[in-house]
């Protein structure tokens, strides 16, 4: 259940519970002797570049300029961004960078109001959530305000948030325009992306990040130039284009990186055991967009549907990832409470296409680029072990035999491609390479569809492993006590980790891969249960609670990401392929096909050319470095073949996570502000029947 919060307009006059943020310099104040006290009291902010801390905006808003009040969760800390409305062409923000108390920044609104009563003060106060970037058409910035929000997920005390409604100010106030209707008819397809509909952000967590990578960061990251994952914040063009792509690695706290995709959580309770189960999908802005539009891969590697999906399951014994230390209370170490596990979907790394000129439903496909070598498919996969480390498992679920050649067009080239590749891997680090025609499995009922795909969840889940912050439960110790020595499993002491990654993909990596993905996740579910002690075996049946909730919540995973991708739901879904057909299946398939047909013929174009205007793709290919062909044979990186997450060293990183004295889950535990159980989000968070 979401909690939905609205920006409200208010005269605000003491602000010990207010923000605000901006460099004093070009701001006529009454007293100068008194800001510089302020300036010299004030405390320089010490928060890790990977938390902002700030979750609390104030607008004030006049003729001259726009002040941003920004402020944390206990209103202990609080900075100002100033931004300059007088300029046309020039976007000129100063943000200070000095933390004020609340009686200080009281103190600064009231000397901001005074030395603007010439332009009639500051304006009244009005509460925002965040502020998504700047863009601009052909003349004259807007600022995107995140103007209502709702609480989505709970993860280790962070929020997760949807952005539920946006406002475009135009930053100049006499805003004058050589077009206005070229410049309008820019506006409205830059609206055209409805920023009100799957695009999700969190003040204190980097949801473009893995679990993993928040709570270990290996070393190989710490060159990243961002904070956050840039591949997955679909608003970075507006966040740091503006700034010329200069911004420190801590990044500015008021400007907040959305993701696109999906985020879902539900509750399980398990003999008064409550466990946290969240569903995570990031869509690339990398070579995004429509269906028909955006197939293979692109020159610099980037596929098409690109789309990292992440299942966090964690027990509820403590709200913060750390508990505390069995030799001291005052000390911390890792909460043994949270796992979780990573899946990839993506266009098949071949450059091909599909003629959209014809009213076919199904156009045919072509290979427009044959590349012997496979130079974009080998970026594109020395970009996955860079990101995941080894080793990386294909699955490969297009068609093997059609009446009329077209995807299986795609697996031989495919087959081609990995084979050529792999030969210059060394071994232990080769692909693993796994093609079955699933339709036709499904269809002539040759193989148990299911069974089948969690035999290759197991080997797969085998050879990754999954990530859990704690040991294996000494319970589990307990109950294989009586086992045969040799038979008997050797009991886990240390952390558990993922090293690589199933890459999954049909041929528009929508039905049969959420379909397999979603065996992947009960598989991988059954496993995390049983890391965290809650059942005592990972093999789960299909027909039980846990199963029947994780199977609506990937249901729901897949309609919204087929719904980005195609402009309608899934047709064929888990209960497909289990032959549980429900009774309206076969109609609900056909309306689902005609409507992806009408959005694919006729919407496509229009689609496309909103997300290209979104993202600022134009303007990266203008700025763009030309990609430097590499080696042949030595087309990977030897570094990205090393263990990305080794064990001591992760282990470390965890406990140095953990260790951090910043409190950065406040934002959960208020004990200052009067709540009522009823509207806590934890409280109200959907569980399953039964």
């Amino acid at each position: 259940m979401a909690l939905v919060e609205k920006s409200q307009t208010s005269t605000v006059r003491d602000c010990s519970q207010t923000r605000l943020s901006s460099r004093n310099q070009d701001v006529t104040f009454e007293s100068a002797s008194i800001t510089d006290k302020l300036t010299q009291h004030a405390t320089r902010c010490s928060t890790p570049p990977r938390h902002s801390a700030f979750n609390k905006f104030i607008l004030y808003e006049n003729k001259l300029r726009f002040y941003i009040i920004i402020s944390n969760a206990s209103d202990s800390r609080h900075r100002i961004v100033k931004i300059d409305r007088t300029s046309q062409n020039d976007l000129d923000v100063i943000e200070d960078e000095t933390d004020y108390s609340g009686r200080q920044m009281s103190a600064m609104i009231k000397m901001l109001d005074d030395g603007n009563k010439a332009s009639g003060g500051i304006g009244k106060a009005r509460i925002i959530f965040g502020v998504a970037g700047f863009v601009r058409f052909t003349a004259g910035w807007y600022m995107i305000v995140i103007s209502k929000r709702s609480s989505v997920a709970l993860l280790g005390g962070h929020y997760l948030y949807h952005c539920e409604s946006t406002e475009t100010i135009p930053v100049c106030f006499n805003n004058k325009v050589d077009k206005p209707a070229e410049e309008q008819r820019l506006l409205n397809i830059f609206k055209q992306v409805d920023m009100s509909k799957n695009f999700y952000f969190s003040y204190s967590y980097d949801i473009t990040s893995t679990l993993q990578l928040n709570l270990t960061k290996p070393n190989r990251f710490e060159k990243s130039k961002w904070w956050f994952n840039d591949r997955y914040v679909w608003n970075f063009h507006m966040l740091y284009s503006p700034f010329n792509d200069v911004s420190p690695r801590g990044g500015q706290a008021w400007l907040i990186p959305l993701i696109h995709g999906h985020v879902d959580q539900a509750k399980l309770n398990v003999l008064s055991r409550v466990v946290f189960v969240t569903l995570i999908a990031r869509r690339s802005r990398h070579y995004a967009g429509a269906r028909y539009l955006t197939r293979g891969v692109n020159e610099e590697g980037n596929v098409a549907n690109e789309v990292e999906t992440e299942q966090i399951v964690s027990e509820a014994v403590t709200t913060p990832f750390y508990v505390p230390s069995s030799e001291h209370q005052s000390r911390r170490q890792p909460s043994p409470h949270y796992t979780s596990y990573v899946q990839y979907r993506g266009s098949i790394p071949i450059s091909w296409t599909q003629d959209t000129t014809s009213m076919s439903p199904r156009p045919p496909i072509e290979i427009s680029v044959v590349d012997p070598y496979y130079t974009a498919a080998s970026r594109h996969f020395n970009n996955l072990f860079a990101r995941y480390g080894t080793p990386i498992i294909i699955l490969n679920l297009i068609k093997r035999r059609e009446p009329v050649p077209r995807e299986s067009k795609l697996l031989d080239e495919y087959t081609q491609c990995v084979r050529y590749l792999n030969q210059f891997l060394p071994e232990g680090k080769k692909m693993v390479y796994r093609a079955w025609d699933m339709s036709r499995a499904y269809k002539e009922k040759t193989q148990d569809v299911i069974s089948y795909l969690e035999d290759l969840a197991e080997e797969s889940i085998q050879m990754t492993g999954f990530f859990h912050t704690g040991s294996e439960p000494y319970s589990h110790h307990l109950q294989n006590r009586w086992e045969d020595e040799q038979y008997r499993p050797a009991w886990r002491k240390n952390i558990l980790l993922q090293n690589g990654i199933c890459r999954t993909n049909c041929v528009d990596c929508l039905d049969r891969t959420n379909a397999a993905q979603f065996v992947f996740g009960k598989r991988a579910f059954g496993h995390q249960l049983y890391a965290l002690g809650v059942v005592r075996n990972p093999n789960l049946p299909f027909d039980s609670v846990a199963v029947n909730m994780l199977t609506e919540m990937y249901h729901d995973h897949g309609d919204t990401l087929a719904l980005q991708y195609t402009g309608s739901a899934l047709v064929n879904r888990v209960e497909t392929y289990r032959h549980l057909p429900h009774w309206n299946s076969h109609s609900r398939d056909i309306i689902e096909n005609i409507r992806r047909f009408y959005a694919n013929s006729l919407l496509d174009a229009d689609k496309q050319m909103a997300i290209n205007l979104f993202l600022g793709v134009q303007g990266e290919r203008h700025g763009q470095v030309v990609q430097v062909r590499g080696k042949y044979q030595e087309w990977f990186d030897t570094e990205n073949l090393s263990t990305l997450y080794p064990l001591a060293e992760s282990t470390q990183s965890l406990s140095d996570f953990v260790g951090q004295r910043g409190d950065f889950w406040s934002e959960y535990y208020r004990p200052l502000l009067f709540t009522s159980l009823e509207k806590h989000f934890a409280f109200c968070m959907s569980t399953p029947p039964g």
